[in-house]
Formats: C-alpha cells, structure tokens, sequence
C-alpha cells in the first residue's frame, strides 16, 4: 500500500479507525486553503470566525463519541511561529471536540530523535505520512502499512506521548506574565 490520498479519502480514514488516530505535528506552519482567510484574520487581531473549522470538529466530535481517541502531539518553538500561536487559539475548540492535544518542546524532540516530517497512525496499522508542495500546501497524505515502517512510528509516538504536557499545563508554563 502506497498512495496519495486526500480530501474526502483522508477523512474517510478517521472514520474507519477503529480505536485511534495519533498525530505527531513538527512543522512551524501549514499552507491549508481554507485556514488562509481565517490566519490572516488572526494576524490582523481580527476573530477568524470558526465557520471554516466546523466540518473538522462536528468529524472529530462524531468519531470520538463512538469512543474513538484522536491524538496529538504538536511540537513546539519558543516562542511559537505565528501559525503556531494560530493553532494554539484553536485548540480548545479541537478539545471540547474530543481531541487529545499535547504539547513537546522542539529541543525535547530533537533529542528524542523524533522524525521532522508529521503523520498520522490509524489503530497502528496504518501510517499516513503527510505531503506537502510550494508554500507548505497540504497535498495529501502517503499511506503505508509496511509493519517495519508502521512500528517504527509507534516508536516514535510512544516517545513522543510520554514527554509532551497537557495543553493546560503548556498554557500555565508559557502564559505571558501579566
């Protein structure tokens, strides 16, 4: 198994889990054309609104209530990028939707030796390995079921999930003093 999937057949993939989706998130920013508008907004100080992200949390929201995990770690700079201060804006969204996202230091990855590129493992079984073009556009993901390959990444996800924080206890370590 290798091939590109996205849109529709990405998310079709979180539906057919039947346990876990577990992501590691090492990049600094995304190129996702339906965040463009919003991100912009958020740059500017303006609301972005959280119509464009409502499809993702009602599939999060649904798949998590059938008692499925979905699980991040997003690794992080100090301070963070831009889009990552965006991303951080919306994770409570993504947590009242079921999402678990916790949070790494990039030096605490690089040291644990993590990869530098994201994907997904559906029930470690499947690696879903990210692709991205010109200007950090998401094309899509590449699967693989390899066994070697696949337990290689939940490796890589165990490490990753026993070092990373809460988003709550990210938040009270890097709240900016008042």
């Amino acid at each position: 198994m290798s091939e590109l999937v996205s849109g529709e057949a990405f998310l079709e993939l979180f539906r057919d889990v039947e346990h876990t989706a577990y992501r590691l998130e090492v990049r600094t920013s995304y190129g996702i054309p339906e965040e463009d508008e919003p991100y912009r907004r958020f740059l500017t100080g303006e609301d972005p609104g959280l119509e464009w992200f409502e499809p993702w949390l009602n599939l999060m929201r649904e798949e998590t209530a059938k008692g499925k995990r979905v699980e991040r770690v997003r690794v992080i700079d100090t301070p963070p990028s831009d889009y990552l201060r965006f991303e951080l804006w919306g994770t409570p969204y993504n947590l009242a939707a079921g999402e678990d996202i916790r949070y790494l230091a990039r030096d605490q990855a690089v040291a644990l030796r993590l990869p530098t590129y994201d994907y997904w493992l559906f029930d470690s079984r499947i690696l879903a390995r990210l692709q991205f073009g010109e200007h950090d556009r998401f094309l899509g993901v590449l699967l693989s079921d390899d066994p070697a390959d696949v337990l290689r990444h939940v490796q890589w996800q165990g490490a990753a999930w026993h070092h990373a924080i809460t988003f709550e206890t990210y938040q009270k370590e890097h709240a900016p003093p008042p």
